[in-house]
Order: structure tokens, then C-alpha cells, then sequence
């Protein structure tokens, strides 16, 4: 443990996180330090966030540039790198226009004012949206009500509503669901579930849902802020399946650390909002869109995409190698640089553990050992990660 950091390391900072008694310096690629001069191989990657890893050599000159320039103008203005990520997006997903924001939390807030407008611009008075069981989407208040988490919840009710819920790849529940409910706009989920404890939606299932979406006049919201932009080999994880949603966020990984949130939308939901119906402050700004397009070029210009399904597919052989026959281990699943090890019994702990032995991780919804590193991960990291981590796995579960 740090010996400069305890529990009340912060004491007028709020006590909102369980946090591991250390606090990092910088960082070189996939590789962090601390403020003891500790280095940590990041398997967490900021949680999903650093695509590029740390300090990347085409990535900083870029920022540095941009701080000179410009930080912040305010959507008073046109901002060029707007119109540019926007496009870059727009490319990517063959969808047709963007709103950017800051965070996941406000991009899939503005998910859900998208689809309630939608209902009312079809003249349904009290709009409803399906989400899943286990779903995570925020924690403001709408976003906390989609979200499928009842600790999560605990102490802030009244939710909102205007929600059904139904449990994930299991086509004919969600039309059990919304059996004769006129007031049905929008089906919304993850790809992949990321705090829910990495949990991927089936292929065909996605097909399931978009053609009753289709069917029934719904918008298909697909949140990708966690395992979108690269993480499991394509640019957002439902193109594996070959759909094309109507409403898609994003965040995480599209700043590769700078703050920045958006919403893609297709055809049936591009020209929902109008102004003044809705808005951000420090969305768009000069800094943040800089930081987006930068990201997308070098990804393109080094190979991320390959080689985050290269790499994460060996992760995974290497992981399920190693835990082979563990009685423990429940499953290894997810895709690309997105994976989870589910194991029988709450692991919070090997957070801290993982961290001791110099590997950074998380755990999340108990028992999921989740690994997100940055997208320049090499086979040798991976590696490394699987030396580190196996051992550690296999000695909590023999307590």
C-alpha cells in the first residue's frame, strides 16, 4: 500500500468512490506510474477511455497544438472539428448526423429525449422505452431509471418512468412485453454490457430487434459508449451483426481521454431536435472535437482495429488456457479488448490485489474480472497481463 495514501487521502475531495490507495503520475503507452515511482501495466485503460494508451507520440502534439489555439468557444459558433469528427463518425457508422456532448451519462440522456420526442411528434402522450436487465446507462436520473441495477438505484427514487424491462437475447420476451402497448417508441441496450459484467448481445438477436423495430416504427438505440470505437475490431461492437441502429452514443474511447460525448443518429431520428431542444455547454467544444478526430486518424493511420480483435482474441485463448478447469470460473467472455472473467463468488478484492502485483483492473457487478487496456495493447502485454492475473485468480479462489 501507498504509505503517502490512505482512506482519507482526500479529505475535501467527497467520498463517492471506493478507491485503490494509490495515485498515478503519468503514463508511457500501456504502462502508468505512480506518485512512489510504482509502474502498473494498465488493463483498465481510464475504464474503457484511453484508447491510445498515454503520452501516444502523434496524439499529444495534436492537443498541445489545440490548447494553444483554442479550448472552448460555446455552440454560439460553428466549430470546424464539429463538422469534421461528425462526418468521420457519420462515415464510420452509415448513419447520417451527430450531437456531441461530454460524457456517456449525457449522450444516453439525450438518447432518451430523442426517443420521447419521437413519441410525441407521433402524438403518443406518455412515451415508453424498452431496457434490459443488468443494463448500466448513467447515473442521472433518467439514465439511472433505464439503468438495470437495483443497487445502483437505492436512495433515489421516485424513478422516472416510461420504462419496460426485459432480459437480454431473448427475442420473444421483449414481444411479450410490448404486446398491445401502443405507447412502445424505442428498444435501447448495449451491445455489450459493460458494468452489468460484460454480457454481449447474441448476433441474431440484434437482427431480432432491429426487424421489429422496423416492424413496429421503433427507433433502434444501441448504447456503444463502452464497447464502441474499436474495442472489439469494428468501430462500434453491432456492426459484427450487420445492422445499422437509428440512435447510437458514444463516449469513452472517442477522446482517448479528453471528455467527450455523442449521439449518432440515422435517418428516422437526424431531425428530431430542433433548436432549443436541446443543448450543452462545454459539448463540441474546439479541445474535445480535436481530440476525437485526432483519435480516429491515428487509429486508422496505426491499425487499432486489427489489432484490438488480434490481440484481444489471444488475451482470451491465453486466459481461458490458463484458467482451464478451474471450478471457479464461470465463463470468459466478450470480444476484442472487452473482456470479462465471471467468476463463482464476489472478487471485489482483486482490484486491489491486481493492483499490488502491478496490473490494473476492475471488477464489476461482484464477480467480473473486467479487462478494457488501451487499443495498442501488444500480444506481449497480453501476455504479461495472463502472467499476472491467472495466478492471482487461482489463489483467491482457493481461500
Amino acid at each position: 500500500m501507498n504509505a503517502a495514501l490512505n482512506t482519507v487521502a482526500s479529505p475535501h475531495v467527497m467520498n463517492t468512490y471506493g478507491r485503490v490507495p494509490i495515485a498515478l503520475s503519468h503514463g508511457r503507452g500501456c504502462r502508468v506510474w505512480d506518485t512512489n515511482g510504482k509502474e502498473y501495466l494498465d488493463a483498465l485503460a481510464g475504464i474503457a477511455v484511453n484508447t491510445l494508451g498515454h503520452g501516444h507520440p502523434k496524439l499529444v502534439p495534436a492537443l498541445q497544438d489545440q490548447v494553444a489555439k483554442l479550448i472552448h468557444s460555446s455552440n454560439y459558433y460553428h466549430v470546424p472539428n464539429q463538422e469534421r469528427l461528425a462526418q468521420m463518425l457519420v462515415e464510420r457508422s452509415g448513419m447520417t448526423n451527430v450531437f456531441f456532448c461530454s460524457t456517456g451519462l449525457e449522450a444516453n440522456e439525450a438518447a432518451l429525449k430523442l426517443a420521447r420526442k419521437y413519441g410525441h411528434d407521433k402524438g403518443i402522450e406518455r412515451p415508453e422505452i424498452v431496457v434490459y436487465e443488468k443494463a448500466f446507462h448513467g447515473r442521472s436520473i433518467a439514465t439511472l431509471s433505464a439503468t438495470g441495477n437495483p443497487k445502483v438505484q437505492a436512495g433515489f427514487g421516485p424513478l422516472v418512468e416510461g420504462f419496460v424491462r426485459v432480459p437480454a437475447n431473448d427475442i420473444e420476451a421483449l414481444k411479450k412485453a410490448t404486446e398491445n402497448n401502443p405507447n412502445v417508441v424505442a428498444v435501447f441496450f448495449e451491445t455489450i454490457q459493460g458494468e452489468g459484467g460484460v454480457n454481449p448481445m447474441r448476433a441474431q438477436y440484434l437482427k431480432d430487434v432491429r426487424a421489429l423495430c422496423d416492424q413496429r416504427d421503433w427507433l433502434l438505440m444501441i448504447d456503444e459508449v463502452q464497447c464502441g470505437m474499436g474495442r472489439t475490431g469494428k468501430w462500434f461492437a453491432h456492426q459484427w451483426a450487420g445492422i445499422v441502429p437509428d440512435v447510437m452514443p458514444l463516449a469513452k474511447g472517442l477522446g482517448s481521454g479528453v471528455p467527450i460525448g455523442a449521439v449518432v443518429a440515422g435517418p428516422k431520428a437526424a431531425h428530431i431536435f430542433q433548436p432549443g431542444n436541446h443543448g450543452t455547454t462545454f459539448g463540441g467544444n474546439p479541445l474535445a472535437m480535436r481530440a476525437g478526430v485526432e483519435t480516429i486518424r491515428i487509429m486508422e493511420e496505426d491499425g487499432l482495429l486489427a489489432n484490438a480483435e488480434r490481440v484481444g482474441t489471444h488475451l482470451k485463448a491465453a486466459l481461458e488456457k490458463g484458467l482451464a478447469g478451474e471450478t471457479g470460473v464461470k465463463e470468459i467472455r466478450g470480444q476484442g479488448l472487452m473482456l470479462g472473467v465471471e467468476l463463482t463468488k464476489p472478487c471485489g478484492v482483486l482490484t486491489q490485489r491486481a493492483a499490488e502485483a502491478g496490473l490494473l483492473i476492475s471488477v464489476t457487478a461482484d464477480t467480473v474480472v473486467r479487462l478494457v487496456p488501451p487499443l495498442i495493447l501488444t500480444t506481449a502485454e497480453a501476455d504479461e497481463i495472463v502472467a499476472i492475473l491467472v495466478p492471482l485468480i487461482k489463489a483467491f479462489l482457493a481461500e
